[in-house]
């Protein structure tokens, strides 16, 4: 990473990287943020903590697929006053010791944020991100303006993809918040042991919360809608499994980016390996800083692209990197692709209707959309 600026300026602190933890089991503890901070995040954040210990059912996470979660998990099972006595007197250690900013995670209620979030600041903390995950969209500013009021750090509304439209949430909330987090996880969802007939989960019904790579469109989607509509930071948030995630999310318009699901599933060192990811993607494509690349297609497309509906393009192949794979032929739905096992893949431009799904589905990058020749 020496060749490569990490650095981020965000609420006006230094964020020696901009892979940072998100909210949840963790961060759950002060010496699981000190673990963040040895594992290489560029800044700090705690759990979410609300007037009272949440009761959290359990079990209460399941791995789904490779790389996904479903959880039962609300905020933190310990007390705020365990918080405020404990806790983040050893996560602020650690923000100290290690240079870091550190974001404190409270909730839900308008009582709720104005009551803790003076207790926040005075202990130290930097920023304070709110969650509006339980809220309908008649309280989100409510639950603002109480924070604003009651605080003079930076506050970041934590918003859920549920509320409704996002862009227009974030439109509402600008008034009172210097910035926005998107998103939290997605559900209820349901999933069903089919050997014992039951959920892997102990809430009432099994349903869960599904994050990690699953979500990532969704969250893209979402920083996006939100960096369009405002001018303030956006810390993306959902599926953050390498740096190319990154990459991807700052393109959109994110200034910064926080991972759960990954360091629950792989431990707290990787959010330093997903930060050297981000550098070596940065350096091998000619890049010095990840400032030079954050709003890329936000700048591009914030007021959309031309929808082109007829047929102007075909698949091309590339008969240089094509291994003769097969694959291109067994997605294409058109029979448009030509592609025996151990042969050159052919097209049939007459055929083919430029839906893009081979060339997404190529491992060897041989396959492309070019403008048909007339």
């Amino acid at each position: 990473m020496a060749n490569v600026n990490l650095k981020v300026k965000v609420f006006n602190q230094i964020f020696l990287n901009p892979v940072i933890p998100a909210a949840g089991p963790n961060v759950g503890s002060g010496l699981m943020v000190q673990r963040a901070a040895q594992g290489g995040a560029g800044g700090l954040l705690t759990k979410t903590i609300s007037s009272v210990a949440a009761p959290v059912p359990r079990p209460n996470m399941v791995r789904f697929g490779k790389d996904n979660l479903l959880n039962t998990e609300l905020w933190s099972e310990l007390s705020p006053e365990t918080w405020l006595n404990q806790e983040y007197d050893v996560s602020l250690k650690a923000a100290c010791d290690f240079k870091l900013p550190i974001i404190g995670s409270i909730g839900y209620t308008a009582q709720d944020l104005a009551s803790l979030g003076p207790h926040l600041e005075h202990k130290g903390i930097n920023i304070i991100e709110f969650s509006v995950h339980y809220l309908d969209e008649k309280l989100i500013v409510e639950t603002a303006q109480a924070l604003r009021n009651a605080v003079k750090i930076p506050i970041v509304a934590k918003l859920s993809l549920h509320s409704g439209d996002l862009g227009e949430i974030a439109k509402l909330l600008d008034p009172y918040v210097d910035g926005f987090t998107c998103i939290n996880s997605f559900g209820p969802t349901l999933v069903i042991d089919i050997e014992r007939g039951l959920s892997p989960l102990g809430s009432q019904n099994g349903y869960g919360w599904l994050s990690g790579p699953a979500i990532k469109p969704m969250a893209v989607r979402s920083v996006f809608e939100v960096a369009r509509v405002t001018d303030k930071p956006v810390i993306g948030v959902g599926g953050v499994t390498g740096g190319e995630d990154v990459i991807e999310f700052f393109m959109a318009g994110a200034s910064l980016v926080e991972v759960c699901t990954a360091a629950i599933l792989k431990g707290p060192d990787v959010y330093g390996k997903i930060a050297a990811e981000t550098a070596h993607w940065l350096e091998t494509h000619g890049y010095n800083d990840i400032n030079e690349i954050k709003g890329l297609y936000l700048n591009k497309f914030r007021g959309g692209q031309p929808v082109v509906t007829s047929k102007e393009q075909a698949a091309w192949v590339n008969t240089d990197k094509c291994k003769a794979c097969s694959l291109c032929a067994k997605v294409c739905q058109f029979d448009a692709l030509n592609a025996p096992l151990k042969q050159i893949a052919a097209v049939d431009s007459d055929k083919c209707s430029a839906c893009g799904l081979c060339v997404s589905v190529c491992p060897f990058d041989a396959l492309e959309l070019k403008p048909i020749i007339l």
